[in-house]
């Protein structure tokens, strides 16, 4: 594999200098090239965070720097580095702590063999992310330079969608004398066709979409102000955000030549500072975030507002404003280094891109440039002025997304500054809470991973047959920035739109096998029941992971029972079968929930080898009618004939449990025998 050929960058957080050769020539041993640093302080490790590293190896103790301080600095810079841990022995609450803090394994100092392998699956891991946040750039960079085409192109081009115009760039708008692309929306093309040509044109279109005519049609067309002129259009399939669309071509016999002649060059200075324009900032900001992904190099985007900017122009007049601008733009070119790159933003506003920087490094020189201006009096048509700014700071490191997300983060920094002549960096934890308190629930699906801002609860599932085993589902809730406890229903589709749907799953998994394995402690036989979705359901590394933190946590595999959605295992049902296999092999257990809303429900089940089956609660809802008792008692049979245990949930009161118990189901769950609570406390002792 091409991953194998590359030298390992590798960081070493180790007080033994023994310790750390030794590790290092692990991976020599193992056909590894490396290139590794010795950690001695946190001062060395925000240096180091400067450059690009590749995998962090952490002692269970350091004198100089501790761990978990290490962790907490690299993720304050965002900075996509594995992080291992190893402990000093196989202590379960140590390791959960580690994972918990963002290690992406902890494993126990001298087990090499399993370092090594850990090692190579973090590699192999991050060379994909990497690969993808490259190819993620190339394919914007790539949508822009033909977005640039289309725009700059002397060829009026325009794309169609059922007869109606999409898009249409400059020339197009010129060749028919539209002002904005704005008074062409909800206009069908054909308006724009002389009316004497609009039926063969209709015809044209047609027979192009059925894929029977022509590509290629001279018509007459007609400008806004009616005025009518030869033209020829070439019609090719295309696509438009995604979406398939017809690329039409427009070139006018009398206006082809004049067309081609026009190129309008857009000059990348601002005409009152002699610094870059807006447009050729944002330019040079997509470059520097294509060099932080590609080659690690951070940069520093600093977004400089003036204070009271409305008060300084209607004193000053446009003219005095333009030379106060004017003076501040050349107070700014010596304030920074000559790499800097420094731009009008706004009218307001200047911006500052500092490379090989981040914001911490950069806090220095900007906290000095507020006083250089403050104290600064600038002289304005025999007037004197003083002036202040307020300064928002972001980073562009290799997990900036774009470059007008830094430039928002640097100006709501500045925004926030209400009293200004201040300074404000970018911090990711308090832009996600005042996110998710404006009510952005993939904010708060954010914060609360970051800041275990989640609750599990458990319910217990109580036996009908005997089974003296206590079993528990564990039901999670988001805890809001008011405090309210918010149910999965109003969060889980966001969080699978996010793409966060799999690092909730081991959230839940791991918070869930903690408390379990307390809980197990005293002496208690209980097993418990957890969600998956349908990411984790098609995720090949779950397994192996699951495996380490039931090790890790000195659980049987038993012990924790995983639920697929008759849904998504009908969906992805070679991946759930591969899943229910596999925890079989584990001498784990798993379960098929929401049982019975399919059209053959039993199909799918004849191919998963699940331990448990739960009924949707809609068979529990219609209860009171006796076609629903029937149904319910037929899926039963159903599902005892094939020795699947039975699971009905829903309970809400003691009317329906003589009918589930002649069915003969084998577990009940309900809020009639308890609601979800904090503790798995129930009294099964009671029910035998």
């Amino acid at each position: 594999m091409a991953i194998e050929k590359k030298t390992v960058r590798l960081l070493i957080l180790e007080d033994s200098q023994n310790e750390a050769e030794r590790l290092v020539s692990l991976f020599r041993n193992a056909g590894r090239a490396t290139r590794v640093h010795r950690l001695t302080s946190s001062e060395d490790l925000t240096e180091s965070l400067q450059q690009t590293w590749d995998l962090l190896i952490a002692a269970p103790h350091s004198e100089n720097l501790s761990p978990a301080e290490a962790i907490a600095i690299i993720r304050r810079q965002a900075r996509d580095l594995p992080i291992l841990q190893l402990l000093p022995d196989n202590d379960s609450d140590a390791i959960t702590e580690a994972l918990a803090l963002g290690a992406r394994d902890a494993l126990p100092q001298g087990e090499d063999e399993r370092l090594i392998l850990v090692a190579n699956r973090e590699l192999a891991n991050l060379e994909e992310r990497r690969a993808r946040r490259s190819a993620e750039i190339a394919l914007r960079e790539a949508e822009k330079r033909c977005q640039l085409l289309l725009d700059s192109s002397v060829d009026a081009i325009a794309y169609v969608h059922d007869g109606m115009h999409i898009y249409a760039n400059r020339a197009y708008l010129e060749l028919f004398g539209y002002e904005e692309a704005d008074e062409l929306e909800g206009l069908p093309m054909i308006d724009l066709v002389d009316g004497r040509d609009q039926a063969a044109f209709r015809d044209f279109l047609k027979n192009y979409g059925s894929g029977r005519g022509e590509s290629v049609l001279q018509c007459s067309g007609v400008t806004a102000a009616g005025r009518p002129f030869r033209m020829r259009i070439d019609l090719s399939p295309a696509s438009y955000d995604g979406e398939p669309c017809i690329q039409a071509v427009l070139r006018a016999e009398s206006m082809q030549s004049e067309l081609e002649e026009k190129l309008r060059e857009v000059s990348s200075q601002d005409q009152v500072t002699g610094l870059f324009n807006r447009n050729h900032f944002l330019e040079l900001l997509d470059a520097a975030c294509a060099r932080a992904a590609n080659a690690g190099q951070p940069s520093c985007l600093a977004y400089l507002r003036l204070d009271r900017y409305a008060q300084l122009h209607a004193d000053l007049g446009l003219a005095g404003i333009d030379q106060l601008l004017a003076d501040l733009a050349t107070l700014l070119r010596d304030a920074f280094p000559a790499d800097a790159l420094l731009a009008r933003f706004a009218d307001d506003a200047f911006a500052v891109l500092q490379p090989g920087l981040t914001p911490e490094q950069a806090q220095g020189r900007l906290a000095a440039l507020l006083k250089k201006v403050e104290t600064h009096l600038f002289e304005v048509a025999d007037r004197t002025v003083q002036l202040t700014l307020s300064i928002g700071a972001a980073g562009l490191n290799e997990t900036t997304p774009k470059a007008q997300e830094a430039i928002e983060r640097a100006h709501r920094c500045a925004d926030a500054l209400a009293d200004g002549n201040a300074l404000r960096l970018y911090d990711p934890l308090e832009a996600l809470a005042a996110e998710a308190s404006r009510g952005s629930v993939v904010a708060m699906l954010r914060h609360a991973l970051e800041t275990d801002g989640f609750r599990l609860l458990f319910q217990p599932i109580i036996s009908l047959q005997g089974d003296s085993t206590e079993h528990y589902e564990a039901l999670l809730r988001l805890i809001d920035p008011q405090g309210k406890e918010l149910l999965p229903a109003d969060f889980l589709a966001a969080a699978s739109e996010a793409g966060l749907a799999e690092t909730l799953d081991r959230w839940v998994i791991l918070n869930a096998i903690r408390q379990l394995a307390a809980h197990r402690a005293h002496g208690r036989d209980t097993r418990l029941f957890v969600h998956l979705s349908a990411a984790s359901l098609q995720d090949p590394t779950l397994l192996p992971w699951l495996a380490t933190a039931l090790h890790a946590a000195r659980l049987p595999a038993a012990a924790l029972i995983l639920q697929l959605d008759e849904a998504d295992a009908t969906v992805y049902l070679k991946q759930a079968r591969a899943l229910a296999e596999g925890l079989a092999e584990l001498r784990g257990k798993s379960a098929l929930i929401h049982f019975g809303c399919t059209l053959n429900p039993f199909n799918t089940l004849k191919h998963l080898p699940v331990d448990y089956v739960k009924v949707d609660d809609s068979f529990t809802r219609s209860l009171a009618e006796e076609e629903g008792r029937e149904n319910l008692k037929s899926l039963l049979a159903n599902l005892h004939a094939q020795g699947k245990p039975s699971i009905v949930p829903g309970i809400e009161n003691a009317s329906v449990l003589a009918t589930l118990w002649q069915a003969g189901v084998s577990y009940i769950q309900g809020y009639y025998l308890q609601a979800p609570g904090p503790a798995m406390d129930y009294e099964f002792s009671s029910e035998a």
